[in-house]
């Protein structure tokens, strides 16, 4: 899983709730996140693009402290 912005891509299939974890420490999750985005996002070439394209303004977020 290589990326040069994201460390660690975590995804809770019974919440539906993708967490993204930045290489820079920073933590969000992703609410009401379909498993096939979560895969979509695995497979991808370029993980930011990809987070920034489908993720970022499609679903409800929080940072997790």
């Amino acid at each position: 899983m290589p990326s040069s912005v994201i460390k660690n891509i975590i995804y809770d299939v019974t919440s539906s709730t993708l967490r993204i974890v930045f290489v820079s420490g920073m933590i969000y999750d992703y609410k009401d996140v379909p498993e096939s985005v979560y895969q979509s996002l695995k497979s991808s070439g370029s993980k930011g693009t990809y987070l920034n394209k489908h993720i970022k303004n499609n679903y409800h977020f929080e940072k997790v402290n």
